[in-house]
């Protein structure tokens, strides 16, 4: 059964910073898209950062200059860095990886940002 599982969620304050991990077993995510959502209470699941196979990576606007999403192909695990965290990006996050007709998510990982 493939897993991703995503950890490095916690409380932290404002202006902090953390590194949420998603490692997969029983795929290989080298070929595949890889996607960074968060959902934050009474809220829709949004699109935060995604990095294509080829290591390219996008942010929407919110995170852009705060947010960095990587790849380790040879641990088969996707990172995203949270920097200068807000209480705005107080949500669950969610790893998401694609590859043609294949679409795989995490269980969420929380991250709470609070004063």
């Amino acid at each position: 059964q493939v897993q991703l599982v995503e950890s490095g969620g916690g409380l932290v304050q404002p202006g902090e910073s953390l590194r949420l991990s998603c490692t997969a077993s029983k795929i290989i995510l080298s070929i595949y898209n890889l996607y960074w959502y968060r959902q934050a209470p009474g809220k829709q699941r949004e699109l935060v950062a995604e990095i294509t196979s080829g290591s390219s990576g996008n942010y929407t606007s919110l995170v852009r200059g705060r947010f960095t999403v990587s790849r380790d192909n040879a641990k088969n695990t996707v990172y995203l860095h949270l920097n200068n965290l807000k209480p705005e990006d107080t949500a669950v996050y969610y790893c998401n990886a694609r590859f043609g007709r294949f679409d795989h998510w995490g269980q969420g990982t929380q991250v709470t940002v609070s004063s």
